[in-house]
């Protein structure tokens, strides 16, 4: 590159942390640029590392590290901005990548190390993987003494923490864009994994758009389980893309259509209706500027995931641990027979204390809460043609069938029957 690199970050600051990143952990650091000139080095670094030299002399084989180095750093650049790799000797290094408002010009990196014992890496990673004579294998072992070992599960922790080090040098536009990137990778391989099942399956039978799964995607917004919300989200959208035929506008319809979904789902997860519809408004100007597919995704994404926060933000709520932990509760056990003092005694408070606090933080009582979570999951219940009607009830908890009738009707307007036969398109 014709620049200076050093000019488009902070060097002092970048060798600032390498330097206390090796005193801390004992890994060997260095700066490197992106045409390969070394700035720094802490440490037992692979700048001084002999064995490279010594497996090249041997084997015949060039061992071109930089360009290992260099695909890792790119490697981080799409991974969120750290990579844990093997360098051609058989050790590992982590990197994370020094961006300048034009991309990448640096690179700090940490290693050489090894996350097995040294006997497993001579047996393995010389002997039988590089084809190192056992004649030479003395004079390596002598060049291995600085080589630290890392356990796995603590190399990951180092991948972070080098990354939120390097975060001082880069700025955090940069790291977050990376971290998008990530993100942005994860769900295409989600719906490109849907797509290909769906191409499959559609060359057997004509694969009808999923409803069901909307309805799941509901009651897991309203459960708050975001993992599984994400999951049945990448799904839908995998369905979309596969029957909208690549039409950019068609798909962006539908999304629209998937925000209204949610949005009503965390209005009915707890979330507060006004500030929900506040955030639509600025959601419905934005849907229009997304130029492509991938946008599109990670745009949804985002709003699902704030949507279920929301079901769960308990912001004014005084006794919020108390409250949550019992709303926790309730949810995972609804179908088993739960009483007041059941979760009262799960939050280390008195029966009758416990049954103030959760009426005046919730503005229902106990049993009218349990009620509500059981009718929920019931309506998600009686759309499934493979459960009986009359098995419903039990299955949400209520051990008298003519009751969960009566408390059916009460909450929705009409019998669980007539509820199932109109496939929940009912008029409040």
């Amino acid at each position: 590159m014709s620049f200076n690199q050093t000019d488009c970050f902070n060097l002092e600051m970048a060798q600032e942390c390498i330097s206390a990143f090796s005193e801390a952990t004992g890994l060997g650091t260095a700066i490197v640029g992106f045409d390969g000139e070394c700035y720094a080095t802490y440490g037992f670094s692979c700048e001084n590392c002999k064995v490279k030299n010594l497996v090249h002399q041997t084997t015949k084989n060039a061992i071109e590290c930089d360009d290992v180095h260099l695909y890792g750093m790119l490697q981080a650049q799409r991974f969120g901005g750290k990579y844990i790799y093997f360098c051609p000797a058989g050790f590992n290094f982590i990197i994370s990548p020094i961006m300048s408002t034009e991309g990448a010009v640096a690179y700090a990196k940490a290693g050489p190390f090894l996350m097995v014992d040294q006997e497993d890496y001579i047996k393995y990673d010389l002997l039988d993987l590089l084809k190192i004579p056992q004649s030479k294998i003395e004079n390596i072992v002598n060049l291995l003494e600085p080589v630290p070992y890392m356990a796995p599960e603590k190399v990951t922790k180092l991948s972070t923490l080098l990354f939120m080090s390097i975060g001082f040098v880069n700025n955090i536009k940069i790291c977050n864009d990376m971290l998008k990137t990530k993100n942005s990778d994860e769900i295409q391989g989600h719906i490109g994994d849907m797509l290909r099942s769906l191409k499959a399956q559609y060359v057997e039978e004509d694969v009808a758009y999923p409803f069901e799964k909307e309805n799941e995607l509901i009651s897991a917004i309203i459960d708050g389980n975001k993992a599984e919300a994400n999951q049945l989200l990448n799904d839908l959208l995998g369905y979309i893309f596969f029957y909208s035929g690549g039409k950019f506008e068609v798909i962006r319809a539908r999304v629209f259509e998937l925000l209204v979904l949610l949005s009503r789902a965390a209005v009915e997860g707890g979330a507060d209706a006004e500030h929900i519809f506040t955030l639509n408004c600025g959601y419905f100007e934005e849907i229009n500027h997304l130029k492509s597919i991938d946008e599109l995704c990670l745009w949804l994404v985002e709003i699902m995931n704030n949507l279920t926060d929301y079901v769960f933000r308990f912001t004014d709520v005084k006794h919020v641990d108390i409250i949550r932990k019992s709303v926790d509760y309730i949810r995972r056990n609804f179908a088993k027979k739960i009483t007041l003092e059941d979760v009262a005694s799960y939050v280390f408070l008195s029966p009758s204390y416990f049954s103030k606090v959760f009426k005046d933080e919730m503005e229902m009582n106990f049993n009218a809460y349990l009620n509500k979570v059981r009718i929920d999951k019931s309506k998600q219940l009686l759309m499934n043609e493979n459960i009986r009607l009359v098995d419903v009830s039990g299955l949400v908890g209520f051990e008298d069938q003519s009751y969960f009738s009566k408390v059916f009707k009460k909450l929705t307007g009409v019998t669980p029957g007539k509820y199932k036969e109109s496939r929940g398109k009912i008029k409040n």
